[in-house]
């Protein structure tokens, strides 16, 4: 069995979370939230129950970036290689 992969390094600041909290209530999904963000979909569900950020109020409608799904970064990648 192999050693686990390497961490992203990527981590939710305060103000993530209200977004986050801003698009669930929205009703995005957690999978395209998770993509917008980088991370995995338990770290959207962590913020959504609670148990991260519970204190970070919910992000007004028009803060939020437009609703998914979100270009992959394989989507990307190939679009700019084609250009």
């Amino acid at each position: 069995m192999g050693s686990r992969a390497e961490s992203s390094g990527l981590t939710l600041t305060a103000q993530d979370a209200a977004l986050i909290r801003g698009m669930i209530e929205r009703g995005d999904r957690h999978h395209d939230i998770a993509a917008f963000f980088g991370v995995n979909q338990g770290r959207i569900a962590e913020i959504k129950n609670g148990s991260r950020y519970p204190e970070v109020p919910i992000a007004n409608h028009d803060e939020l970036p437009p609703p998914g799904p979100y270009l992959t970064p394989k989507t990307a990648w190939l679009e700019n290689r084609l250009h």
